[in-house]
């Protein structure tokens, strides 16, 4: 006799507001396509009486003083770069979604991980869109031995769960959570309802029997993960792949992690065998030029517990249009006509019909205000056509006021550009050493633009 339907229920995602069927437009709000399937909680008639609790018994409080610290046991991943952005590897129990473009190199990254980690331990590797004779034609062209592999071709959630409690793996990777389904509920695979159920199922069998799980997830247009947002609330730590179309790097960098630090940085190379870890990014952030001409400069910037040199570049040129462009990749755009702004009131450097375009090299995303005092350097340097030398280099945060303001790590940043060989750098007052040298680097304190602006002609 076949076991009964789980009731399904129609939920508004604009307003909750629940109907008995699904409909292009909520009749509630008026939003489109806002409603959403999702599993109807089972309300017993026990709920209903009692007050506030129903039947249910109460719980215990715990005082947090009398709990043993518990040492979080690490699995090495095989790969230091990813280790580095879990925290220091993988914790037992912890569900990690892994999201980026198509093509970029998930699912390359997530079969080296198998390999590595299947000398250790059991692992399965579940694929929803690629056959086994892909997947093991895929392991042979990037040279993986592909004996001790396991894999398993299915979408089912339900059979997925019963297979690893069967085989009882210690990590599961799962090849993608938009293609997995469940049979109670009606709507496609990948829908928001259908992410959200079996995302929900797969923490659940990863915190009760202590399984890592892998979720490859796509993303969207806007460049964000598919599915609803809940489903980032719902794992321990959120990978972000990032890379640059016609470039051989990519970036790892965690969005969110409960077990280790934000923004944590790992970079790899696209090989013909593929990723490779790259132990010293900042040389690959920087362009490699003998001589780095007018409107270049290099940074020293923050991720993570990690500190990169990156190069900026800026073009200033005079424009043909009415309201001249503001262009920047790499950087936030709002923040660079800011600094444009501050830049002429406190700089005079008069630049409002020129058009501008900044560039981090190397495909990074610059967040960090340790980039406002580069940016404008690179700015001048352009439109002055003069060069800053290839040995110099600046960080600092630069406010309205035109003051420069000091960053957190300064000495950290410092140590790390004497150690790749340069000479001189121009940071905040705050930010320099007593000596005036970190090494045999020069180092020139400025307490405003216009200070920063003279030691650059100087």
């Amino acid at each position: 006799m076949s076991s009964a339907r789980a009731k399904t229920r129609y939920v508004c995602s604009e307003c909750a507001a629940v109907s008995p069927k699904w409909a292009g437009q909520c009749g509630d709000c008026g939003a489109w396509n806002s409603i959403t399937e999702e599993l109807a909680a089972g309300i017993g008639p026990g709920a209903r009486r009692g007050g506030y609790a129903g039947t249910a018994s109460a719980g215990e409080v715990a005082d947090l003083a009398q709990i043993a610290a518990e040492n979080e046991v690490r699995m090495d991943t095989g790969l230091g770069e990813l280790n580095r952005v879990l925290g220091g590897g993988l914790v037992a129990g912890s569900v990690v979604l892994v999201g980026g473009d198509p093509g970029i190199g998930k699912s390359t990254l997530m079969l080296q991980v198998h390999a590595s980690l299947q000398l250790k331990t059991d692992v399965i590797y579940v694929s929803g869109e690629e056959s086994l004779g892909q997947i093991a034609q895929r392991a042979r062209r990037l040279q993986v031995e592909v004996a001790g592999l396991r894999c398993q071709t299915e979408t089912n959630v339900e059979r997925i769960l019963a297979t690893a409690v069967k085989e009882k793996p210690k990590v599961l990777i799962i090849d993608s959570i938009q293609t997995l389904w469940l049979p109670d509920l009606s709507s496609a695979p990948g829908s928001v309802s259908q992410v959200r159920e079996c995302a929900a199922r797969l923490v659940r069998y990863a915190k009760e029997q202590g399984v890592s799980v892998f979720l490859i997830g796509h993303v969207t247009k806007e460049g964000g993960i598919a599915g609803p947002r809940v489903l980032e609330h719902m794992v321990d730590a959120v990978l972000y792949f990032e890379g640059e179309s016609g470039s051989r790097f990519r970036i790892l960098r965690a969005l969110k992690n409960r077990f280790g630090a934000v923004n944590e940085l790992g970079v790899f190379a696209m090989t013909d065998r593929g990723l490779r870890e790259v132990p010293n990014p900042s040389a690959i952030f920087l362009s490699g030029q003998a001589e780095r001409g007018p409107g270049s400069i290099v940074m020293v910037t923050r991720e993570g517990t990690r500190p990169l040199l990156v190069e900026v570049q800026a073009l200033v040129d005079q424009s043909p249009l009415a309201n001249p462009r503001r262009v920047a990749v790499g950087y936030e755009a709002n923040r660079l006509a800011l600094l444009l702004a501050v830049a002429h009131r406190h700089g005079g450097v008069a630049i409002y019909d020129q058009d501008v375009f900044v560039n981090i090299v190397g495909g990074i995303r610059v967040s960090e205000t340790a980039a406002d005092l580069p940016v404008l350097l690179a700015v001048h340097s352009s439109f002055r056509n003069r060069a800053l030398g290839t040995h110099t280099l600046a960080f600092g945060e630069v406010g309205l006021a035109g003051e420069i303001r000091p960053i957190p790590n300064g000495e950290e940043r410092l140590r790390e550009a004497a150690h790749h060989g340069f000479k001189r750098a121009i940071v905040p007052a705050q930010n320099k050493p007593k000596k005036g040298m970190v090494g045999d680097m020069e180092v020139i304190g400025a307490s405003t633009l216009a200070e920063a602006l003279e030691a650059v002609v100087a």
